[in-house]
């Protein structure tokens, strides 16, 4: 298949192996000093490595290659750990895909402020960051998913009662990450029945980069589904939904 994916310069590669660290996939490796994509089908073509590279030795481009193949990422991952003696028994919950259930029971309500229970996690899923979510999973199949610049949640109070209650959570900061976010979107409100979209973003202007990642994705998507933006303050404060 054509697929865009990474190409490694030698001629500009210092081996200074700050890509391979950055490949969460296990791509890229040192060989005779060089960094080399040592399989295609381990490259998801969302380029994390780029932005660390100091002589702009990788760049995109698009050609007949392997398809990326998630399973096979995974398998070579738990090996990895296995060898170094780091196999946990639930996984890191920022790589393992993971469905969380949670009750929806009311809260009983307090007589006063110092015996009002403390509000209950409504996170349903691992993992949560855009660039470590899978494109397939369970928990995406008629989920209504939300989309959050991740200062979001430490601005605006009840971010879990009031965004993350009864939605699949992504969040990210395009300004931090370095990444388009837009493909990987794309592909997951393509590939699963999303059923609606809500994206939370904060007042700044780097943050319309998430906004913007988001409505390109339900665009390039084929899909009509119902979506909202939501603007915070960085004082906290809901501005237009």
């Amino acid at each position: 298949m054509i697929r865009r994916i990474i190409q490694i310069d030698e001629e500009k590669c210092n081996g200074c192996g700050l890509c391979t660290e950055a490949c969460h996939e296990g791509a890229i490796g040192i060989v005779d000093g060089k960094a080399r994509l040592l399989r295609d089908d381990y490259c998801d073509g969302l380029g994390d490595c780029l932005p660390t590279c100091p002589t702009g030795a990788i760049t995109f481009v698009e050609r007949e290659a392997a398809a990326y193949d998630e399973a096979a990422v995974l398998e070579q991952k738990k090996k990895k750990m296995q060898s170094e003696g780091m196999v946990l028994p639930c996984g890191c919950p920022g790589s393992q895909s993971r469905q969380i259930q949670r009750p929806e029971a009311a809260e009983p309500a307090a007589a006063c402020e110092s015996e009002r229970p403390k509000t209950s996690s409504r996170l349903r899923q691992w993992p949560v960051q855009i660039k470590l979510a899978p494109v397939n999973a369970p928990y995406f199949n008629d989920a209504h998913l939300l989309v959050a610049a991740d200062c979001t949640a430490y601005a605006y109070g009840s971010f879990h009662e009031d965004f993350i209650k009864g939605k699949i959570t992504l969040v990210g900061c395009p300004k931090l990450d370095s990444v388009d976010y837009s493909e990987k979107l794309t592909e997951i409100i393509k590939n699963n029945a999303v059923k609606s979209l809500t994206i939370v973003r904060m007042e700044v202007p780097c943050c319309g980069g998430i906004e913007h990642a988001a409505v390109t994705a339900l665009k390039n998507s084929g899909k009509f589904i119902p979506w909202q933006v939501v603007t915070i303050s960085t004082d906290g404060r809901i501005l237009d939904r």
